[in-house]
């Protein structure tokens, strides 16, 4: 019975042992493995996840973008008023003169970036033409003319843009109507008439809303008055409003 006794004690002892055995080295096994990931890039896919988000949030700043501009320059038509400066030659030999006017016009856009452009301005001016026997020597000119052309968006931001546009057109002078019927060439102004106009411009938006913006633009600007060549440069300012949707 003694001997029976022994033999169980020391049986449930090896039991017990055989239990601890697999513990201890499942145990050990997960500690390896804990180690292994941490060697083998577990810690660099919390990295990933993290760059993961920084990229979704460079997406949604792109896609915000993206919306601003579409919601600003995706209007079919533009209207702009604006006042302008020009300096102008109004005679063969006489000296340039300063110009002050108005422009006005409407774009339509066939995408953001875009449009065609019908322009319509007049420049008022006093040109001086020296002392001569008509006792005639700073008189008002005038000249009005009619544009059309493309319009291209070149740079586009939801706070500004910059366009280039090119038109061309007809002008017509009234050199002559502050010269007390003597006619405007007796004062070496260039005759009175209609001729071709070019204008080259550069236009830079400042936008206050998706509507509205204000316009500030550079003008090269050429015309035919006198079967001769006058290149003036000058530039405009004003205001411009969007409407309808493409």
């Amino acid at each position: 019975m003694r001997s029976f006794c022994r033999f169980a004690f020391l049986l449930a002892l090896a039991v017990a042992g055989v239990q601890a055995v697999p513990a201890q080295s499942s145990s050990s096994s997960s500690q390896a493995s804990a180690q292994s990931q941490s060697q083998s890039g577990q810690v660099p896919t919390l990295n990933q996840q993290e760059m993961t988000v920084q990229d979704r949030i460079r997406m949604r700043r792109e896609q915000r973008r993206q919306q601003a501009i579409h919601d600003t320059y995706g209007h079919l038509y533009e209207i702009y008023t604006a006042m302008g400066y020009l300096r102008f030659t109004p005679g063969p030999s006489l000296q340039r003169v300063t110009l002050y006017g108005w422009d006005t016009g409407l774009t339509r856009y066939y995408n953001v970036h875009l449009g065609v452009t019908a322009d319509a301005r007049a420049y008022y001016g006093t040109a001086y033409v020296g002392i001569n026997s008509l006792n005639i020597t700073k008189p008002a000119i005038s000249h009005y003319d009619f544009l059309i052309g493309p319009t291209y968006r070149f740079l586009l931001l939801p706070k500004y843009s910059v366009a280039g546009r090119v038109m061309g057109g007809y002008a017509f002078s009234d050199f002559s109507g502050d010269t007390n019927g003597s006619g405007s060439t007796a004062l070496g102004l260039y005759p009175d008439g209609g001729t071709y106009a070019i204008s080259a411009d550069i236009l830079g938006e400042y936008n206050v809303s998706p509507s509205l913006a204000v316009r500030l633009g550079g003008t090269d600007y050429v015309t035919g008055f006198g079967s001769t060549m006058q290149n003036s440069v000058g530039f405009t300012g004003g205001f411009v409003l969007r409407f309808g949707k493409q």
